[in-house]
């Protein structure tokens, strides 16, 4: 991409408010963000530290069916206090733990490589190369996640044994995926 092209978008960008969900940036994940937009040849577009929801289950997306979002570890006795809360609910709510995710736009092909072979290396294994409108991403993803249905019919499906389980393979998987963040900020 040609030089003036990739700064006027870099800098369009970045000077975009903020239209996630969250609003800003992840704690866990904005010293990378910050580091990686400090070059030249790289910005963000989108990223997120990795995160626990609770969600309606649907086909299509929708901001709506989020119920709950912790991008931090999740305990059993708040966890149970929102869940007993969402029993009114006449749909199916699902769990749902989601790996950290980053969208890098890159100046070029050469660079996007570059960044992703690093991803790989340190443990991002769902990494990969997209294009598009001659623009470059690479999005920098990982391997802990899981999903399953926790309500139905007004009902939680699972015991708290099941439950104090799911919340600490969860932490445990955020707390890896944090370490990757962390291990990607140091190699940039």
């Amino acid at each position: 991409m040609p030089r003036d092209r990739f700064v006027q978008r870099k800098n369009a960008v970045l000077s975009k408010i903020d239209r996630s969900s969250a609003g800003e940036w992840d704690d866990k994940i904005q010293k990378l963000c910050e580091k990686i937009n400090k070059t030249s040849d790289f910005y963000t577009t989108s990223s997120c530290s990795g995160r626990v929801i609770l969600m309606i289950s649907k086909d299509k997306k929708g901001k709506d069916l989020f119920l709950k979002i912790w991008h931090e570890k999740v305990y059993f006795d708040d966890f149970k206090e929102i869940l007993n809360s969402l029993l009114n609910k006449n749909d199916i709510i699902k769990f749902k733990l989601e790996p950290p995710i980053l969208h890098v736009a890159c100046r070029d092909l050469n660079k996007a490589t570059y960044i992703l072979e690093k991803a790989k290396f340190l443990g991002f294994k769902r990494s990969s190369i997209l294009t598009f409108d001659r623009n470059i991403i690479v999005e920098i993803n990982s391997s802990e996640r899981f999903e399953f249905p926790i309500i139905k019919n007004n009902k939680i499906l699972v015991d708290d044994e099941f439950l104090k389980l799911v919340l600490s393979m969860s932490n445990y998987k955020m707390e890896r995926g944090w370490e990757k963040i962390k291990r990607l900020e140091k190699s940039i």
